[in-house]
């Protein structure tokens, strides 16, 4: 049965070109060619239908009328989103008429020959051409494919000299990893030589690794898919290889971590360095005293000190960690797993603008005057400028004069003053503000807490229904706002309307700062304490 959905991704087959290449497209002008050439199509499942995008049934979002009396701009927008959504969704289902999916069937059968044409007789001659977005989409319509661009670099089609390359490519890693672990093993009962040659291959490998500029294996969207398949099975390798166990001896596993730690530092995001702390870890709890493994104290100085270049701080470094070598000049994994999380708290604090025990006071804020400036929607009052109007370029605000620290929520705005106080102005709903009710402010109003404390940080959803989050210069953290999914850390989904402090596992711990990411909320605490 031929499908009829206009949702579908087109996948060309290349062995079967030189079949497309013969046919007569001549057949498309009559509605029985045409079935039979589309039916082809979808038999060798060169197009595969698609479950219609859930996101293009939602029409859209009503303003908030419980809580405020929107502006007439506002109300405008909505109108017009209404306007256009029924727009796409006619447009939608005129496609779906049988004369529109037959000449959408001619048009696929058409794309189909002029492929196989094109990559028989002008592939040698064929220059990259960028993907061209499809100008139906952005009405809502039917004639949405999802396609693949002309086969060029990374975005073709695999060919059978992309398969064998593949091929050849892994099962030589395979047959390699293989050697090594034999070799090791061998090596360790009967034949030392066999180890020297295994860590010279690891040798190798760090060396040609050091020799790349930084970062060369970051930008994912550059590195083909096999070279992504090899950089996993590397990784996974040197992972085995690095705890005991692995049949691999000291150095061995100590080259195996240098080579790993080498690899995320190119590849220069948090989580693969993240992975190296855990296998690190792993490794010095899985070492007996006799096989107790290090890594080298140039690598791991070399690393803190390209971590140390982009901390916002300047001057001396604020962290208790030294790090120490042997008289092997080695570092041990449990230091070294210490000394790396350590540094990675201090970027996250410093780039997030997080404010350090007495911070504050040593760098004289109190005594300055602050200008805040303020800009963009001000649909609920958020920019407490006494208007619903948008203000389009940077304006001198005037309720924010005592303002030491801002933070833009969802249609809502926290300051803090530099004696700790803070005041929240903008949309109420859901308790967002912590005022007590869900009522819009239109002026920064001071948040009321008891006892009273001295707040140093505040951090609010951007998304969602609203919450908000703030530490207080004793370390202890508060969240008040919308609390679905438990996002308050109180133990259930409900709403808070004033400011409350979170207890459980946080409970007499010192917090040192506090941060989002995507829908997460990382808390730093202070170890010393």
């Amino acid at each position: 049965m031929v499908p009829s959905q206009t949702h579908m991704m087109l996948k060309w087959q290349e062995h079967l070109n030189s079949s497309w290449a013969a046919e007569d497209s001549v057949q498309t002008a009559t509605r029985h060619g045409a079935a039979a050439l589309y039916a082809k199509l979808v038999y060798n499942k060169e197009v595969v239908g698609l479950a219609q995008p859930v996101q293009d049934l939602m029409g859209p979002r009503l303003p908030d009328f419980q809580y405020e009396s929107s502006a007439e701009e506002e109300k405008e927008e909505y109108l017009s989103a209404l306007l256009h959504s029924q727009r796409c969704l006619a447009h939608r289902m005129l496609a779906r008429t049988p004369f529109a999916l037959s000449l959408h069937h001619r048009l696929v059968i058409l794309q189909r020959v002029f492929y196989a044409l094109h990559s028989k007789y002008h592939d040698r001659f064929r220059a990259p051409l960028p993907p061209q977005p499809s100008s139906s989409s952005a009405e809502g319509g039917a004639l949405e494919l999802v396609s693949e661009p002309w086969p060029t670099g990374s975005s073709r089609s695999k060919s059978g000299t992309d398969v064998l390359i593949e091929m050849g490519v892994r099962t030589g890693l395979s047959l390699l990893f293989a050697l090594l672990r034999q070799s090791w093993q061998r090596g360790r009962l009967e034949n030392p030589p066999d180890v020297a040659l295994c860590n010279e291959v690891l040798a190798t490998a760090s060396s040609v690794l050091a020799a790349l500029p930084p970062l060369s294996l970051a930008n994912e969207n550059k590195i083909p898919t096999v070279g992504l398949d090899c950089l996993t099975q590397v990784g996974d390798f040197l992972k085995k290889t690095a705890v005991s166990g692995s049949g691999a001896d000291r150095a061995g596993r100590r080259l195996s971590l240098e080579l790993l730690l080498s690899l995320a530092l190119q590849r220069g995001s948090l989580r693969f360095l993240l992975e190296w702390v855990e296998v690190a870890l792993a490794a010095s709890a899985s070492s007996t005293t006799s096989e107790t493994v290090g890594v080298g104290y140039e690598l791991i100085h070399q690393t803190l000190q390209q971590m140390r270049q982009h901390t916002a701080v300047r001057g001396e470094s604020v962290n208790t960690q030294v790090l120490k070598k042997d008289a092997d000049g080695l570092c041990s994994l449990s230091h070294v797993a210490l000394c790396l999380f350590e540094e990675i708290c201090t970027l996250a604090s410093n780039c997030l603008c997080s404010c350090s025990a007495g911070s504050s006071s040593s760098s004289g804020l109190e005594n300055d005057a602050v200008m805040v400036y303020v800009w963009g929607s001000n649909s609920s009052h958020q920019l407490a400028e006494g208007t619903l109007e948008k203000i389009l370029q940077p304006k001198l605000a005037q309720g924010f004069s005592d303002a030491q620290m801002i933070e833009a929520g969802q249609y809502c705005t926290f300051s803090v003053s530099a004696d700790g106080a803070v005041k929240a102005c903008g949309k109420g709903s859901y308790g967002r503000l912590g005022l007590g009710d869900s009522n819009n402010q239109s002026m920064p109003k001071k948040l009321v807490l008891e006892p009273p404390r001295t707040m140093r940080k505040v951090s609010s959803s951007k998304g969602s229904d609203g919450h908000t989050l703030a530490v207080t210069a004793e370390g202890e953290v508060f969240s008040w706002g919308d609390g679905d999914y438990g996002k308050l850390g109180h133990g259930n989904s409900a709403t808070q309307k004033y400011p409350k402090i979170i207890q459980g596992p946080l409970l007499g711990k010192v917090r040192k700062c506090l941060f989002y990411m995507q829908k997460l909320l990382f808390v730093c605490l202070d170890v010393s304490v």
